[in-house]
């Protein structure tokens, strides 16, 4: 049975790629892309030129409040906006910082049963209530304990910071992972946490977890995924040499029910795990789990990465996609493709960029609908099998940069899938947001958000009432009829 958060099942987008398996189907149709509605500031002080920042993913509620993380000059706040007509609700203040990555972090909050969580300073989580509401009770959940943070704050505050968007199941619990900078009373190392719905929390060192002492963490940005079943919670770890771990663990206990290294496909190397990279696993109806990883040798598939692709307990290397170092892939039914004939009943949506000067890359960034089951040779290396294509499309806007045919680049870290209008909302460095029909795989409407901009790549989110979310420039736009 597929379980997912049961706010996702009212319409709401309750956390990063829509639910705790990461698939980003939207259980509501999108509007069509006729008009900006609102938007406000997910950075009240951008840099100039590229933006190598990832912003965290905006909320949606149930009854239609939009929760946006906001960059601030010294820190983050959340926002609840009104999502008719964008007026701030209210404005909530978070401690949090970012520990440092080659692409800076964004804040990664998440919703469950009318409460919001939200990371905070020394790997606290601040917890909201009735985020519907002008006001809400604060409490805040400490994994490692408040007794321990109470005895000395100000270790803690300096030491620990959590550095992935939260996760929460159905019942209230929460997982994410932490760093941790210097020595605590209780010799904290960075790991994994969960803090169950009642306040109590446990943790594992990411070395611990993935069997290797030079494991140093758990991968930047990398949200953790839970199983259909949310018996199972997966994570991957990141080693100082490059390297890293795909990790399945009890959900309840942190047991660790397997582990696996994650290798190139090609090469069968250690695949490099970068800490500019915001992959997260993605677990598939059937349970099978995709996580994204950089290639190696760099950059001998373009700077493409990888989709390694496992069964649920990890232990059978199925086919890899050929795009994947900085992708969360997200689930199409195998229904929303009418010219398709094989035999998936779900297909993945990822991102299929081809960087122009890149080992051979040409310019021409496409993204794509790919069959999880069925292979095909790799389009950059055709020794390496990897899954068919079944769909995938061009970008529009010519990137002149002296390779014929180059577009300028998809701009997605995780895409919103609506089956209603069997349609996927994808955002370009060209400025735009636009629908990819999937019944005529064309772009069938676009909507200009900014001139174009160099960035890191950004999720897109589709609310309560079908608006349809993007973040391009910095800005957060709401798009609709």
């Amino acid at each position: 049975m597929w379980v997912t958060n049961a706010g996702a099942q009212t319409g709401a987008w309750p956390t990063h790629s829509h639910d705790e398996q990461h698939t980003g189907i939207s259980s509501v149709a999108s509007q069509a892309l006729s008009t900006i509605h609102w938007h406000v500031p997910v950075d009240l002080a951008p840099p100039q030129g590229e933006i190598f920042i990832h912003y965290g993913s905006p909320l949606v509620t149930a009854a239609n409040t939009v929760i946006v993380p906001v960059k601030t000059l010294t820190g983050f706040r959340v926002e609840g906006h009104n999502g008719a007509t964008g007026k701030k609700m209210w404005t909530q203040q978070t401690k949090y910082q970012a520990p440092g990555a080659t692409f800076e972090l964004g804040l990664g909050p998440t919703l469950s049963n009318n409460q919001l969580f939200v990371p905070d300073l020394a790997g606290r989580v601040l917890v909201r209530q009735t985020p519907d509401q002008s006001r809400g009770t604060i409490s805040r959940r400490i994994f490692y304990g408040k007794k321990n943070y109470n005895a000395n704050p100000t270790v803690y505050q300096q030491n620990v910071l959590i550095n992935t968007p939260l996760t929460v199941d159905a019942a209230g619990n929460l997982y994410f992972g932490f760093v941790v900078l210097g020595p605590t009373p209780i010799g904290l190392q960075s790991g994994l946490a969960r803090v169950a719905a009642n306040g109590t929390g446990i943790w594992l060192s990411a070395a611990t977890i993935s069997g290797d002492p030079a494991v140093i963490g758990v991968a930047m940005s990398c949200a953790p995924a839970l199983s259909n079943d949310g018996n199972t919670v997966y994570v991957a770890t990141s080693a100082s040499a490059g390297y890293g771990y795909l990790v399945a663990l009890n959900s309840t206990t942190l047991a660790v029910i397997r582990k696996v290294r994650l290798k190139d496909p090609s090469s069968n190397q250690d695949a490099l795990i970068f800490d500019a990279s915001s992959a997260a696993p993605t677990v598939g109806p059937d349970g099978d789990v995709y996580f994204g990883v950089l290639e190696n040798p760099f950059p001998n598939h373009n700077d493409r990465g990888w989709l390694l692709h496992f069964n649920s307990d990890l232990t059978q290397t199925k086919i890899p996609g050929s795009f994947g170092w900085d992708d969360t892939a997200s689930v199409v039914s195998a229904s929303m493709v009418p010219s398709y004939s094989g035999t998936s009943s779900y297909l993945l949506m990822t991102k299929y960029n081809n960087y122009a000067g890149v080992g051979t890359g040409d310019g021409k960034n496409r993204v794509a609908i790919l069959d999880p089951n069925a292979t095909e040779h790799d389009p950059v290396l055709p020794a390496t099998l990897v899954m068919k294509e079944v769909l995938t499309i061009l970008g529009v806007t010519p990137d002149d940069n002296g390779f014929p045919g180059a577009v300028r680049e998809w701009c997605i870290n995780t895409a919103a899938v609506d089956p209603a209008t069997k349609s996927v909302m994808v955002n370009s460095e060209d400025g735009k947001l636009y629908r990819w029909d999937l019944t005529t795989n064309a772009l069938s409407q676009s909507m200009q958000l900014t001139n174009g901009i160099g960035e890191a790549y950004t999720p897109t989110v589709i609310g309560s009432d079908g608006t349809v979310y993007a973040i391009n420039g910095a800005i957060l736009d709401a798009v609709g009829k």
